[in-house]
Protein backbone atom coordinates (compact mmCIF):
# COMPACT_ATOMS: atom_id res chain seq x y z
CA UNK A 1 0.00 0.00 0.00
CA UNK A 2 2.81 2.27 0.94
CA UNK A 3 4.53 1.87 -2.69
CA UNK A 4 1.42 2.55 -4.04
CA UNK A 5 1.18 5.53 -2.58
CA UNK A 6 4.37 6.66 -3.35
CA UNK A 7 3.63 6.08 -7.10
CA UNK A 8 0.21 8.12 -7.00
CA UNK A 9 1.81 11.03 -5.27
CA UNK A 10 5.21 10.63 -7.68
CA UNK A 11 2.59 10.31 -10.47
CA UNK A 12 -0.05 13.62 -9.41
CA UNK A 13 3.13 16.10 -9.26
CA UNK A 14 4.65 14.64 -12.44
CA UNK A 15 1.36 15.31 -14.19
CA UNK A 16 0.88 19.18 -12.57
CA UNK A 17 4.30 20.06 -13.22
CA UNK A 18 4.06 18.70 -16.73
CA UNK A 19 0.40 20.98 -17.29
CA UNK A 20 3.00 24.23 -16.61
CA UNK A 21 5.50 22.40 -18.58
CA UNK A 22 2.81 22.32 -21.72
CA UNK A 23 1.31 26.63 -21.01
CA UNK A 24 5.05 27.85 -20.72
CA UNK A 25 6.49 26.25 -23.54
CA UNK A 26 10.05 25.26 -23.76
CA UNK A 27 11.89 28.31 -23.30
CA UNK A 28 9.88 29.17 -20.02
CA UNK A 29 8.80 25.95 -19.25
CA UNK A 30 12.04 23.93 -18.70
CA UNK A 31 12.40 23.79 -14.98
CA UNK A 32 8.97 22.74 -14.99
CA UNK A 33 9.57 19.17 -17.10
CA UNK A 34 13.08 18.97 -14.72
CA UNK A 35 10.89 19.28 -11.57
CA UNK A 36 8.23 16.78 -13.24
CA UNK A 37 10.88 14.16 -14.21
CA UNK A 38 11.87 14.63 -10.80
CA UNK A 39 9.13 13.93 -9.39
CA UNK A 40 7.35 11.17 -11.14
CA UNK A 41 11.27 9.50 -11.90
CA UNK A 42 11.66 9.11 -8.64
CA UNK A 43 7.63 8.31 -7.76
CA UNK A 44 8.83 5.02 -10.07
CA UNK A 45 11.93 4.40 -8.33
CA UNK A 46 10.70 5.15 -4.99
CA UNK A 47 7.97 2.55 -5.14
CA UNK A 48 10.20 0.06 -6.57
CA UNK A 49 12.47 0.26 -3.51
CA UNK A 50 9.63 0.39 -0.94
CA UNK A 51 7.76 -2.66 -2.63
CA UNK A 52 11.61 -4.57 -2.94
CA UNK A 53 11.39 -4.04 0.70
CA UNK A 54 8.55 -6.49 1.18
CA UNK A 55 10.66 -9.36 -0.86
CA UNK A 56 11.91 -12.32 1.16
CA UNK A 57 13.43 -15.54 0.93
CA UNK A 58 13.54 -17.68 4.24
CA UNK A 59 17.10 -17.48 6.03
CA UNK A 60 18.49 -14.81 3.24
CA UNK A 61 19.19 -11.53 4.38
CA UNK A 62 19.46 -9.25 1.55
CA UNK A 63 21.80 -6.30 0.86
CA UNK A 64 22.16 -3.47 -1.92
CA UNK A 65 24.48 -1.96 -4.31
CA UNK A 66 24.54 1.56 -3.67
CA UNK A 67 26.03 2.55 -6.32
CA UNK A 68 24.21 0.71 -8.45
CA UNK A 69 21.65 1.68 -6.64
CA UNK A 70 20.88 5.34 -7.31
CA UNK A 71 22.11 4.42 -10.93
CA UNK A 72 18.92 3.10 -11.57
CA UNK A 73 17.57 6.24 -9.76
CA UNK A 74 18.99 8.68 -12.27
CA UNK A 75 18.07 6.62 -15.35
CA UNK A 76 14.50 6.48 -14.23
CA UNK A 77 14.40 10.80 -13.93
CA UNK A 78 16.79 10.82 -16.93
CA UNK A 79 14.36 8.73 -19.06
CA UNK A 80 11.29 9.90 -17.89
CA UNK A 81 12.41 13.56 -18.62
CA UNK A 82 12.90 12.60 -22.16
CA UNK A 83 9.97 11.15 -22.62
CA UNK A 84 8.12 13.84 -21.49
CA UNK A 85 10.28 16.15 -23.62
CA UNK A 86 9.88 14.32 -26.89
CA UNK A 87 6.15 13.92 -26.13
CA UNK A 88 5.60 17.73 -24.95
CA UNK A 89 7.39 19.42 -27.99
CA UNK A 90 6.28 17.16 -30.60
CA UNK A 91 2.55 16.84 -29.34
CA UNK A 92 1.83 14.15 -32.65
CA UNK A 93 1.19 10.62 -31.92
CA UNK A 94 4.65 9.63 -33.18
CA UNK A 95 5.89 11.97 -30.33
CA UNK A 96 3.65 10.45 -28.01
CA UNK A 97 4.59 6.61 -28.86
CA UNK A 98 8.22 7.76 -29.28
CA UNK A 99 8.50 8.92 -26.00
CA UNK A 100 6.26 6.09 -24.24
CA UNK A 101 8.18 3.82 -25.81
CA UNK A 102 11.96 5.13 -24.87
CA UNK A 103 10.59 5.84 -21.20
CA UNK A 104 8.97 2.69 -20.80
CA UNK A 105 11.62 0.86 -21.88
CA UNK A 106 13.61 3.01 -19.57
CA UNK A 107 11.48 2.11 -16.39
CA UNK A 108 11.62 -1.59 -17.22
CA UNK A 109 15.57 -0.82 -17.20
CA UNK A 110 15.65 1.15 -13.85
CA UNK A 111 13.61 -2.24 -12.39
CA UNK A 112 16.25 -4.97 -14.01
CA UNK A 113 18.99 -2.51 -12.82
CA UNK A 114 17.44 -2.27 -9.43
CA UNK A 115 17.02 -6.00 -9.15
CA UNK A 116 20.82 -6.22 -10.55
CA UNK A 117 21.54 -4.09 -7.46
CA UNK A 118 20.54 -6.81 -5.20
CA UNK A 119 22.71 -8.69 -3.10
CA UNK A 120 23.07 -12.11 -1.45
CA UNK A 121 24.23 -15.87 -1.37
CA UNK A 122 22.24 -16.97 -4.09
CA UNK A 123 21.48 -16.51 -7.50
CA UNK A 124 18.88 -15.25 -9.46
CA UNK A 125 17.02 -16.24 -12.75
CA UNK A 126 13.90 -15.05 -14.73
CA UNK A 127 10.60 -16.56 -16.49
CA UNK A 128 11.17 -14.97 -20.25
CA UNK A 129 7.80 -14.69 -20.73
CA UNK A 130 7.00 -12.44 -18.09
CA UNK A 131 9.75 -10.63 -18.07
CA UNK A 132 8.66 -9.65 -21.91
CA UNK A 133 5.19 -9.36 -20.28
CA UNK A 134 6.39 -6.56 -17.59
CA UNK A 135 8.19 -4.50 -20.49
CA UNK A 136 4.59 -4.72 -22.61
CA UNK A 137 3.62 -3.09 -19.20
CA UNK A 138 6.25 -0.71 -18.84
CA UNK A 139 5.85 0.63 -22.34
CA UNK A 140 2.10 1.13 -22.33
CA UNK A 141 2.10 2.69 -18.53
CA UNK A 142 4.88 4.93 -19.86
CA UNK A 143 2.57 6.22 -23.12
CA UNK A 144 -0.34 6.48 -20.91
CA UNK A 145 1.34 8.45 -18.23
CA UNK A 146 2.81 10.99 -21.66
CA UNK A 147 -1.12 11.08 -22.63
CA UNK A 148 -2.18 12.36 -19.21
CA UNK A 149 0.02 14.83 -19.34
CA UNK A 150 -0.74 15.70 -22.46
CA UNK A 151 -4.81 16.05 -22.01
CA UNK A 152 -5.21 15.92 -18.57
CA UNK A 153 -6.62 19.35 -16.90
CA UNK A 154 -8.25 20.18 -13.07
CA UNK A 155 -7.36 18.94 -9.84
CA UNK A 156 -9.60 16.01 -9.72
CA UNK A 157 -9.06 14.65 -13.49
CA UNK A 158 -5.21 15.07 -12.50
CA UNK A 159 -6.04 13.07 -9.28
CA UNK A 160 -7.93 9.80 -11.12
CA UNK A 161 -5.21 9.88 -13.81
CA UNK A 162 -2.74 9.79 -10.89
CA UNK A 163 -4.24 6.93 -9.13
CA UNK A 164 -4.55 5.07 -12.84
CA UNK A 165 -1.04 5.54 -13.17
CA UNK A 166 -0.19 4.49 -9.98
CA UNK A 167 -1.85 1.27 -10.37
CA UNK A 168 0.48 0.94 -14.00
CA UNK A 169 3.24 1.45 -12.39
CA UNK A 170 2.80 -1.17 -9.43
CA UNK A 171 1.25 -4.01 -12.14
CA UNK A 172 4.79 -3.53 -14.27
CA UNK A 173 6.79 -4.11 -10.78
CA UNK A 174 4.48 -6.83 -9.22
CA UNK A 175 5.17 -8.93 -12.97
CA UNK A 176 8.49 -8.40 -13.10
CA UNK A 177 9.11 -9.84 -9.63
CA UNK A 178 6.55 -12.65 -10.54
CA UNK A 179 9.24 -13.65 -13.07
CA UNK A 180 11.96 -13.75 -10.29
CA UNK A 181 13.28 -16.98 -9.46
CA UNK A 182 15.89 -17.69 -6.42
CA UNK A 183 18.40 -20.57 -6.66
CA UNK A 184 21.06 -21.84 -4.97
CA UNK A 185 20.91 -20.09 -2.08
CA UNK A 186 23.54 -20.70 0.72
CA UNK A 187 23.53 -19.97 4.53
CA UNK A 188 26.60 -17.86 4.26
CA UNK A 189 25.56 -13.74 4.51
CA UNK A 190 27.41 -11.06 2.57
CA UNK A 191 29.18 -8.01 3.86
CA UNK A 192 28.84 -5.88 1.01
CA UNK A 193 26.56 -3.46 0.82
CA UNK A 194 23.96 -2.22 2.76
CA UNK A 195 20.80 -3.42 3.84
CA UNK A 196 17.41 -2.01 3.26
CA UNK A 197 16.70 -0.42 6.36
CA UNK A 198 19.71 1.78 6.28
CA UNK A 199 18.43 2.94 2.93
CA UNK A 200 15.33 3.62 4.11
CA UNK A 201 16.05 6.72 6.19
CA UNK A 202 17.90 8.79 3.43
CA UNK A 203 14.88 7.07 1.26
CA UNK A 204 11.94 9.06 3.19
CA UNK A 205 13.87 12.10 4.36
CA UNK A 206 15.14 13.27 0.48
CA UNK A 207 11.82 12.18 -0.96
CA UNK A 208 9.95 13.97 0.96
CA UNK A 209 11.91 17.11 1.14
CA UNK A 210 11.67 17.16 -2.75
CA UNK A 211 7.72 16.20 -2.45
CA UNK A 212 7.30 19.13 0.25
CA UNK A 213 9.40 21.42 -2.09
CA UNK A 214 7.62 20.76 -5.26
CA UNK A 215 4.10 20.60 -4.07
CA UNK A 216 4.71 24.01 -2.81
CA UNK A 217 5.82 25.17 -5.66
CA UNK A 218 2.48 23.90 -7.27
CA UNK A 219 0.50 24.88 -5.25
CA UNK A 220 1.95 28.72 -5.42
CA UNK A 221 1.69 28.67 -9.34
CA UNK A 222 -1.25 27.45 -10.70
CA UNK A 223 -2.22 26.70 -14.30
CA UNK A 224 -4.91 29.70 -15.50
CA UNK A 225 -7.93 28.20 -17.53
CA UNK A 226 -9.96 29.54 -20.01
CA UNK A 227 -13.45 29.11 -19.03
CA UNK A 228 -13.86 26.01 -21.78
CA UNK A 229 -11.16 24.91 -20.05
CA UNK A 230 -8.38 25.41 -21.96
CA UNK A 231 -5.08 26.92 -21.04
CA UNK A 232 -4.25 30.29 -21.13
CA UNK A 233 -1.03 31.11 -22.52
CA UNK A 234 1.09 33.95 -20.82
CA UNK A 235 0.28 37.44 -22.14
CA UNK A 236 2.91 38.52 -25.01
CA UNK A 237 4.63 41.69 -24.21
CA UNK A 238 2.71 44.99 -25.32
CA UNK A 239 3.19 45.80 -29.05
CA UNK A 240 3.49 49.34 -29.77
CA UNK A 241 2.32 50.95 -33.20
CA UNK A 242 5.17 53.17 -34.66
CA UNK A 243 3.74 56.34 -35.87
CA UNK A 244 4.31 56.11 -39.97
CA UNK A 245 2.13 56.92 -42.36
CA UNK A 246 1.16 53.01 -42.71
CA UNK A 247 0.77 52.30 -39.35
CA UNK A 248 3.01 49.79 -39.10
CA UNK A 249 3.69 47.39 -36.04
CA UNK A 250 6.53 46.74 -34.17
CA UNK A 251 8.67 45.56 -30.75
CA UNK A 252 9.03 48.23 -28.56
CA UNK A 253 12.99 47.57 -28.87
CA UNK A 254 12.93 47.90 -32.56
CA UNK A 255 11.07 51.74 -32.50
CA UNK A 256 12.66 55.09 -31.16
CA UNK A 257 10.55 55.97 -27.74
CA UNK A 258 9.86 59.01 -29.16
CA UNK A 259 7.63 57.63 -31.94
CA UNK A 260 5.55 54.51 -29.84
CA UNK A 261 2.51 54.54 -29.13
CA UNK A 262 0.63 51.86 -26.73
CA UNK A 263 -2.03 50.01 -29.45
CA UNK A 264 -4.47 49.95 -26.66
CA UNK A 265 -7.02 52.14 -25.58
CA UNK A 266 -10.12 54.05 -27.34
CA UNK A 267 -9.10 56.81 -29.80
CA UNK A 268 -5.00 55.83 -30.05
CA UNK A 269 -4.76 55.32 -34.33
CA UNK A 270 -1.61 56.42 -34.66
CA UNK A 271 0.08 59.46 -36.43
CA UNK A 272 3.13 60.60 -36.79
CA UNK A 273 5.19 62.10 -33.87
CA UNK A 274 2.35 60.68 -31.25
CA UNK A 275 0.39 63.78 -32.36
CA UNK A 276 -2.53 62.50 -31.66
CA UNK A 277 -1.89 62.20 -28.01
CA UNK A 278 -1.59 66.07 -27.88
CA UNK A 279 -4.48 67.73 -29.76
CA UNK A 280 -2.76 71.49 -29.42
CA UNK A 281 0.72 69.66 -30.85
CA UNK A 282 1.68 71.70 -33.76
CA UNK A 283 4.04 70.17 -36.53
CA UNK A 284 6.99 71.75 -38.08
CA UNK A 285 5.50 71.92 -41.55
CA UNK A 286 2.73 73.54 -40.13
CA UNK A 287 4.26 76.40 -38.43
CA UNK A 288 6.59 77.29 -41.64
CA UNK A 289 3.14 77.19 -43.32
CA UNK A 290 1.65 79.69 -41.18
CA UNK A 291 4.59 81.66 -41.35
Amino acid sequence: MLAYLMAAVGSGLGLACAARFHARGVARGWSWLAAGALTLGSGIWGMHFIAMLGFAVDGVEFRYDVPLTIVSLLVAIVIVGLGMFVAGVRRSWSGLLTGGVGAGIGVAAMHYMGMQALLFPGEVAYTTSLVVLSVVIAVVAATAALWFTLRVKGTWATVGAALVMAVAISGMHYTGMAAVNVHNVSGVHTDTGVTGLVLVAPLIIGLGLELMLITFAVLMSPVEEAPNGTEVPAAPAEEFRVASWNGSRVSPAAAPAAYQEPVSGPGNHGSFGGSQSNPFHESRESREFRD
